[in-house]
């Protein structure tokens, strides 16, 4: 009797540590939901040193990397993960996430991480995103994104550029070159968040709804969108 009642504590132990384990992990990818949204909060509320309103209105899709929350999502000085959205007829997609890897950057400088945002600007570039695998500057054309609320900027995000990338660290928003760098899905973020596999492309094209721990993220990124546009 003592054996099975020990056995049957053991069990209900191992259960609750699994399930504590599982809140852990969803826990994070819903924490790099929120941030995402603090993220181009904070970016887009900068006077004169925010996104470009004629750029934004215009991006197919946006995605960030939050790398400043608690916890950590960096891992190396080129590794970072992040959640991308994209227009689509119901407004914008559930998150799908990703991984960047490697490229002409670091994800700390002096210590301290960044954050990054990028604008897929065309059809092009939504496709090779939606591809779930896209190496920056091979499959998809990236260029330095320009700065400042009515900036325009050169004129390659207008002529060919499919991907804009920027960077923030210690307060000071910038575009940033990422040659080179890989993204790639995010399979055990996309399962913690959604609790099954769902792909790039599901998400992104609008056929899964987007949960509700989603809402900060998208609320947010439909507000500074709209507001480009007006």
């Amino acid at each position: 009797m003592k054996r099975l009642v020990l056995l049957t504590l053991v069990v209900c132990l191992g259960s609750f540590a699994f399930a504590a384990d599982e809140e852990t992990k969803s826990s994070k990818a819903s924490d790099r939901v929120q941030a995402a949204a603090e993220v181009l909060n904070q970016i887009q509320s900068a006077p004169d040193s925010g996104i470009p309103q004629n750029v934004l209105s215009k991006a197919e899709c946006v995605a960030v990397v939050p790398s400043m929350l608690k916890g950590g999502f960096v891992v190396g000085g080129k590794y970072g993960r992040g959640l991308a959205s994209c227009r689509n007829p119901k407004g914008w997609s559930a998150p799908a996430f990703f991984t960047i890897t490697g490229g002409s950057f670091g994800f700390q400088i002096g210590g301290q991480a960044v954050d990054l945002v990028m604008l897929i600007m065309n059809n092009d570039g939504m496709e090779h995103l939606l591809s779930s695998k896209v190496a920056l500057g091979a499959d998809a054309s990236v260029a330095v994104g320009p700065v400042g609320r009515h900036a325009e900027g050169n004129t390659d995000w207008k002529m060919r550029a499919q991907v804009l990338t920027y960077s923030r660290t210690r307060g000071v928003f910038a575009g940033v070159s990422l040659n080179g760098a890989v993204m790639k899905q995010d399979k055990d973020s996309t399962r913690e968040f959604y609790g099954h596999m769902v792909t790039f492309k599901a998400s992104l094209t609008g056929e899964v709804e987007p949960p509700v721990a989603a809402n900060a993220f998208l609320t947010t990124l439909a507000k500074w969108a709209q507001e480009a546009a007006q």
